[in-house]
């Protein structure tokens, strides 16, 4: 006896919808990481805003007084380190070649082979570099996204409360704000946590004479975003570096960035980001090799407050009766 299953008008017209929305999703990909990313930014700059704004400062100067106090800064700190950074990094790609020859003597290495193989590579984060930096549409729409972000927040229980009802705003409020309190300690935490490794690592290999000692640290402080992975990529560099100097010298640089790191995971990293992050090590690790693979670098870095934001989201919908 055969058994008859029938579809609803309403379940074809839901699925339909679902797979349209998730086709439109896709197309879009890359504005919602931008609005992401706009997201995370909103959270760590928020409170400042708020405090000018209670300071009665309106909320429009108080956001293009801190975007000015943020690009001065930057500005001032690039235009103090590029032309040494852009010269030690120069000399550096230049003569990798030879200090792999000196590290590795018993292999069989090309230098002029190895220097045409790199050269390609180098060009290339270059031209990365300067896209990013010279890409001004994409920083413009990011940074218009995070002084819209800023400017509407306080207004959105309002919206949400005429478009959804009183109590779907306030738990959806609830929600938000732990949201954004969890990504801005987040975001707050890995830029100090990464100035904190840059400048231990800098006066470390200054104090024992490494050469491409900014860069270096620079490379240090960028990948400490990276968990797991990015401390322990960064010290590669600066060991060969030492090591075409002396083994001894190799070995302090090794015992430089362990102690930088067990500092800063014993100490810092507690105190920092332990409230905001509160992940598991496998979780993270899952998460960095799922965004890698979706994203590229882009995905790693933002695989951690991508599973923050989800699993905030995921309690709050598992709990319905959430403490008001």
């Amino acid at each position: 006896m055969t058994s008859k299953i029938e579809i609803s008008h309403r379940t074809i017209i839901f699925t339909v919808v679902f797979l349209l929305a998730l086709w439109v999703l896709f197309q879009i990909r890359d504005i919602l990481f931008l609005v992401f990313i706009a997201f995370i930014l909103m959270t760590a700059i928020r409170p400042l805003v708020d405090g000018l704004s209670w300071a009665r400062v309106p909320r429009v100067v108080a956001i293009l007084l801190i975007y000015g106090i943020v690009f001065g800064f930057f500005g001032v700190s690039f235009a103090g380190t590029v032309p040494t950074l852009v010269i030690q990094s120069t000399k550096f790609v230049q003569e990798l070649p030879t200090f792999l020859e000196k590290v590795l003597p018993y292999w069989n290495i090309d230098a002029r082979n190895l220097s045409q193989q790199i050269a390609p590579i180098s060009e290339n984060i270059l031209k990365l570099t300067v896209g990013i930096f010279s890409n001004i549409l994409t920083t413009l729409t990011v940074l218009v996204f995070t002084f819209y972000f800023l400017l509407e927040r306080k207004k959105l229980e309002t919206m949400l409360a005429t478009l959804m009802g009183e109590d779907a705003a306030q738990r959806i409020t609830l929600t938000l704000k732990e949201v954004e309190s969890r990504l801005g300690a987040w975001v707050n935490g890995q830029i100090l946590l990464m100035a904190l490794v840059g400048v231990s690592v800098y006066f470390g290999l200054t104090l024992l004479r490494v050469d491409f000692a900014l860069p270096l640290a620079i490379i240090a402080g960028v990948l400490e975003i990276v968990p797991m992975i990015g401390p322990i990529v960064s010290a590669i560099p600066a060991v060969l570096v030492a090591l075409t100097m002396s083994p001894f010298l190799a070995f302090s640089v090794v015992a430089l960035y362990f102690i930088v790191q067990q500092v800063e995971n014993n100490i810092f990293v507690p105190l920092i980001l332990k409230k905001s992050v509160g992940l598991s090590p496998i979780v993270t690790v899952f998460a960095l090799m799922v965004g890698g693979r979706l994203a590229g670098i882009v995905g790693a870095v933002l695989a951690v407050p991508i599973v923050l934001v989800l699993q905030v989201v995921i309690r709050a919908f598992l709990s319905p009766a959430q403490k008001k």
